[in-house]
């Protein structure tokens, strides 16, 4: 359970950043562009981030020690 808090922490965090995004955005001809980068750069930031740390927690091949290191 304690490989969630970390989870929970950064998404509370990103949303937070984006909320900021969304609402401090200058008005202008391109705000909606600007709001949308914004938001896509941080939303896929915290995707990347959270395959990377769930792939370490639970690697799809575990590791193996060679036979020649257990002669040894």
């Amino acid at each position: 359970m304690a490989s969630m808090f970390p989870l929970v922490f950064i998404l509370v965090i990103i949303l937070g950043l984006m909320a900021c995004g969304y609402l401090f955005v200058p008005k202008g001809p391109h705000q909606t562009t600007i709001r949308t980068a914004i938001l896509l750069t941080l939303a896929s930031c915290y995707l990347m981030w959270m395959i990377t740390y769930m792939a370490q927690l639970h690697p799809l091949v575990a590791p193996y020690r060679s036979p020649k290191l257990l002669e040894n």
